[in-house]
């Protein structure tokens, strides 16, 4: 399937490096999360992405291509902060939007009927935007994004101030888009849904990718560890080198291996566990993506001052 990619982009404002030779990957059929701080420049590679800013250097293809104003037209964009005329009327709304991507009257009104209906909005289209919930408007924006069946969807910030039931509505739109064959990139700074929803996960800090890959991927660490129910662990976790309890109530016990190879090392604390007495649970604890992210920007953050004091 064809596949959205960011090559190598930089961008700088000033003295300010927004983007610092990032590079990723959506392909079509894929949901791909964008996750990082305010600033870190998930915005900016969106917004050079539609054309909206160019960048220093670095290129956006699709399938292999550089982007022209063609391939542009065929996206599906959702800016963070509401791109919409306040005093239109829904319908009207997205009829015009869905026209000035290509379709004509008719196929602009049936696709804006549609998705008003998939999105729960129908009763709203003879409403001012003005006049809606920012859910409801959030709603809106999206289905400008997917009134014309766009190739590529591009949404930053997709879920701010959505309700539960808003935010499962727009999670199964993008399955579905997914589920077409359409690669779908999108921001967040709710880590739980990006780590439910998406195929891969990019963190970028400082305008630099640190972190691409799929969520298991992400989730392996050279620190393993497991939870152990069954006798103390204190009454064990000697006989493993480098094993350590990090968290424990006497019976139920966190227990973590660091610097080694996992190969092997789940079986040789079994076997020490059970030595000591019975096991009702052992299983692999893997760290959250929101843990995940905390450890890369607090190494990052490290590095950074030991990096100026050295100097």
């Amino acid at each position: 399937m064809p596949a959205l990619t960011m090559e190598s982009l930089n961008k700088t404002y000033g003295t300010v490096r927004a983007l610092r030779d990032l590079s990723m990957e959506v392909r079509g059929g894929e949901i791909v999360g964008f996750v990082g701080s305010n600033g870190a420049g998930k915005s900016t590679a969106m917004r050079i992405v539609l054309g909206v800013l160019e960048a220093d250097s670095g290129e956006v293809q699709w399938d292999g291509r550089p982007i022209d104003l063609g391939i542009r037209r065929r996206i599906g964009y959702m800016p963070e902060e509401r791109g919409l005329y306040p005093r239109m009327k829904v319908s009207d709304q997205l009829v015009y939007l869905a026209k000035l991507h290509g379709l004509d009257t008719a196929s602009a009104k049936a696709s804006m009927e549609r998705w008003t209906e998939v999105l729960g909005i129908a009763e709203r289209r003879a409403d001012e935007i003005l006049k809606l919930s920012l859910g409801n408007q959030q709603r809106v924006q999206l289905a400008a994004a997917l009134v014309h069946s766009p190739d590529i969807l591009v949404l930053d910030e997709p879920f701010s101030g959505l309700d539960p039931v808003a935010v499962d509505v727009m999670s199964g739109v993008l399955r579905d888009q997914a589920a077409a064959g359409v690669p779908v990139l999108f921001s967040s700074h709710q880590l739980e849904l990006v780590e439910s929803l998406c195929d891969r996960v990019g963190i970028i800090k400082s305008g630099s990718m640190v972190k691409f890959g799929g969520i298991e991927e992400l989730r392996r660490t050279d620190d393993r560890r497991w939870v152990v129910d069954g006798p103390p662990a204190a009454s064990w976790v000697s006989a493993v080198p480098s094993a350590r309890v990090v968290s424990t109530d006497g019976r139920r016990s966190v227990v973590e291996v660091r610097g080694q190879s996992a190969d092997g090392v789940d079986q040789e604390l079994l076997r020490a566990a059970m030595a000591s007495g019975p096991v009702h649970e052992f299983s692999l604890l893997r760290p959250s993506l929101t843990e995940l992210y905390r450890h890369v920007v607090t190494t990052d953050a490290v590095a950074a001052e030991r990096e100026t004091v050295s100097a």
